[in-house]
C-alpha cells in the first residue's frame, strides 16, 4: 500500500452545474476524468486533510469502480474517515441526513440525478456540505477554477475495500465504515410521520403502488412501505437498483413512469400510487384518476403537514423556486407565513433552512422537502401524502378538489425541449432579453403584460446574489410564462418552457391543463420564436 502523486493537466470543461458535475460515463471514465475533478474538490473545500467524509451512489454504471477511486484520494490526501452506504449505495437524501447526523465535514454523492444510466448514459459526481446541502456556488466556483490550473492528484496504491459487508477497515490511515444504507434513514422517518396511523390506512385495505424505477430508492421503499407500515409485498414496483435501471429513464413523471400512469388511470387502479427517481431526491404522486402536479403537490403539502407529527407545530415559512407555480404563495398567504421566491437549484434553499425561515421547499420539477435534512427528498414526500390521507380520509381527486377550492387553481404545465442546439438556445434567449424592456403594456392572447425581467435572487441570510436565473413574464390576472436553459443535462441545451394560469372560478377547476393553457402556449411561442428556434413543432416533454 504505497501514495503516489500522478502528473495531470486540466481538463476543459469540469463546471459543476445546480447538481454537480454531469457528463457522460466514458466521459468520467477516461483518463484523469474523475481523479481531476475529485482533487478539484478537495481544493474547493481547502483540503481533505483532518476531514471526515460521507460517500454513496444510486448505483448507476460506474458507481462502485468511482467509489474505489474516490477512497483511495480521500486515503491519500489525509482524511480521517468515510463512511460508506454499503455496495457504495446511498440515496441522496439519506446521504445528506448521514452527513448531518454523523456530523461528518460534508459528502461526495456519486449520481447523475434522474438521467438515464449505463456505460453509453450519464454519471455525475457533486459535494454537499457539512449541513447536509449542495455546494453553493461560492464553492462550486472555487472547485471550476481549481480545474484549471491542478497538475497532479494523490492517490493509494491498494486493493479495493470491501463494501459488501458492513462493518469497519482501514485504508491507508483512514477509516472506512461501510453502513446499511436505509436504516439511518427509516429511523429518521418514523419520527417525523404517524407510522402507527399509516399502517391503520393499509390495514382497512388502502392500495397502492410505488415505482422505484430500478433505481437507489427501491430498499428504502420496501423496507419501511412493505415492512414498518405493512404495505402488501408487490406494493414496491422496480425495486431492485440496475446499473443501467432497467434500461428506463429514472425521472419520476408523466413520460418516463407512463406504466405507473396507466395504472392509475385504468379499471385496476390502486388508491394512491407514487414513483422515485435515480437517487431518490424526486418524486411523483398519483391517485386513481389523477396525476398531481408537482407545484400543486407542494401547495396540498404546505396546507396540510400540520398533519403529521413531525410539522404539529406548523411551518415557518416556505420557499419556491422562481418557475414553480405560485400556488404555495396562497397558501402562505391564508396562514400568514412568508413564501420566498429562489433560483432553480435546492442548495439555494440551504440558507433559508438553516436560518430556520422555512420548514417547507420544493421545485416543479418533482422536488420536494422539509428542514429534516438538506435535499429534496422522493420517499419523504410519499410518506407526508400518505400521512395526511390517512388523517383526512380523503381519496386523493378529493384533497385535490377541496384544495383547489379553497384557494383556487394554478393551472401549470412544463413544456422541454431536449438536446436542442446550445447555439440557438441561446441566440432565442438573447432575442428574449432584448424584448423584455418592450413587453409590458402589450397584449396577446395570454392578456396584456404586467412585468418582463430576468430574475435576479438576493439571499436574505447572506445577501449573495445570483443573476440571470430565467427569464418571466408576467400577465394581468396572475398568468405566467417562464424561459429557462436547464444546466441537467449532458448533450447540447434543454430549453424549459413553464405555463402557468389561474383559476378561482368554482366552475373552471376541473379543466384539463393543456385546454386551460392554451393561450398561454400559443403566446410563449409568439413571443419567444420557439419552434424557429428549436426546430420543433411540439416539446420532448410535456410534464
Amino acid at each position: 500500500m504505497e501514495m503516489i502523486t500522478v502528473q495531470t493537466q486540466p481538463i476543459e470543461g469540469q463546471k459543476p452545474g445546480t447538481s454537480g458535475l454531469r457528463k457522460k460515463t466514458k466521459v468520467f471514465m477516461g483518463a484523469h476524468y474523475l481523479e481531476n475533478f475529485v482533487q478539484a474538490i478537495w481544493q474547493g473545500i481547502d483540503g481533505a486533510v483532518g476531514k471526515s467524509f460521507v460517500l454513496g451512489g444510486d448505483g448507476r454504471y460506474f458507481n462502485e469502480q468511482a467509489a474505489q477511486v474516490i477512497l483511495r484520494m480521500a486515503a491519500a490526501s489525509g482524511a480521517t474517515k468515510v463512511i460508506v452506504g454499503q455496495n457504495a449505495l446511498l440515496s441522496t437524501p439519506a446521504a445528506s441526513h448521514l452527513i448531518r447526523k454523523r456530523k461528518t465535514d460534508g459528502g461526495i454523492i456519486m449520481s447523475a440525478s434522474h438521467n438515464p444510466g449505463g456505460i453509453d448514459e450519464d454519471f455525475g459526481v457533486k459535494f454537499n456540505m457539512a449541513n447536509g446541502g449542495p455546494a453553493p456556488e461560492d464553492v462550486t466556483n472555487r472547485m471550476f477554477e481549481a480545474t484549471k490550473t491542478l497538475t497532479s492528484y494523490d492517490i493509494l496504491q491498494a486493493q479495493d475495500v470491501d463494501l459488501s459487508t458492513v462493518g469497519s477497515s482501514k485504508l491507508g490511515g483512514m477509516e472506512v465504515e461501510v453502513v446499511d444504507p436505509v436504516v439511518d434513514y427509516a429511523e429518521l422517518m418514523e419520527t417525523l410521520f404517524d407510522f402507527a396511523k399509516i399502517r391503520v390506512l393499509f390495514a382497512g385495505g388502502f392500495t397502492m403502488k410505488f415505482d422505484a424505477m430500478h433505481a437507489v430508492t427501491g430498499p428504502y421503499a420496501t423496507e419501511i412501505l412493505e415492512r414498518h407500515l405493512g404495505a402488501p409485498v408487490g406494493t414496491v414496483l422496480n425495486g431492485d437498483p440496475k446499473p443501467d435501471f432497467g434500461g428506463g429513464h429514472p425521472d419520476p413523471n408523466p413520460i418516463w413512469a407512463k406504466p405507473l400512469v396507466d395504472l392509475v388511470m385504468g379499471p385496476d387502479a390502486p388508491d394512491f400510487a407514487a414513483a422515485s427517481d435515480g437517487d431518490g431526491d424526486r418524486n411523483m404522486i398519483l391517485g386513481r384518476g389523477v396525476y398531481v402536479t408537482p407545484s400543486d403537490s407542494l401547495a396540498v403539502l404546505a396546507a396540510r403537514a400540520h398533519l403529521a407529527p413531525g410539522y404539529a407545530a406548523g411551518l415557518a415559512g416556505v420557499a419556491r423556486s422562481m418557475p414553480t407555480s405560485r400556488a404555495v404563495d396562497r397558501v402562505a398567504d391564508a396562514k400568514g407565513i412568508a413564501c420566498f421566491e429562489t433560483p432553480t437549484g435546492w442548495k439555494f434553499f440551504g440558507n433559508l433552512l438553516d436560518a430556520g425561515r422555512v420548514t417547507l421547499c420544493g421545485e416543479e420539477s418533482a422536488g420536494t422537502g422539509s428542514d429534516h435534512v438538506r435535499e429534496k427528498d422522493g420517499l419523504w414526500a410519499v410518506l407526508l401524502w400518505l400521512n395526511i390521507l390517512a388523517e383526512t380520509g380523503l381519496s386523493v381527486k378529493d384533497l385535490l378538489s377541496d384544495h383547489w377550492a379553497t384557494y383556487g387553481r394554478n393551472y401549470y404545465s412544463r413544456h422541454d425541449y431536449e438536446a436542442v442546439d446550445a447555439i440557438r438556445a441561446e441566440a432565442m434567449m438573447e432575442a428574449l432579453r432584448a424584448k423584455l424592456v418592450d413587453l409590458p403594456g402589450q397584449t396577446f392572447g395570454a392578456g396584456m403584460v404586467e412585468s418582463a425581467d430576468e430574475f435576479a435572487y438576493d439571499d436574505p441570510v447572506d445577501n449573495s446574489r445570483s443573476e440571470g436565473q430565467g427569464i418571466r413574464i408576467v400577465f394581468a390576472g396572475g398568468s405566467r410564462i417562464v424561459f429557462r436553459l436547464s444546466g441537467t443535462g449532458t448533450v447540447g441545451a434543454t430549453l424549459r418552457v413553464y405555463l402557468e394560469a389561474y383559476e378561482s372560478d368554482p366552475t373552471k377547476l376541473q379543466m384539463e391543463a393543456e385546454t386551460a393553457l392554451s393561450d398561454i402556449i400559443a403566446t410563449a411561442d409568439k413571443i419567444a420564436g420557439i419552434r424557429a428556434s428549436t426546430g420543433r413543432d411540439a416539446p420532448d416533454v410535456k410534464t
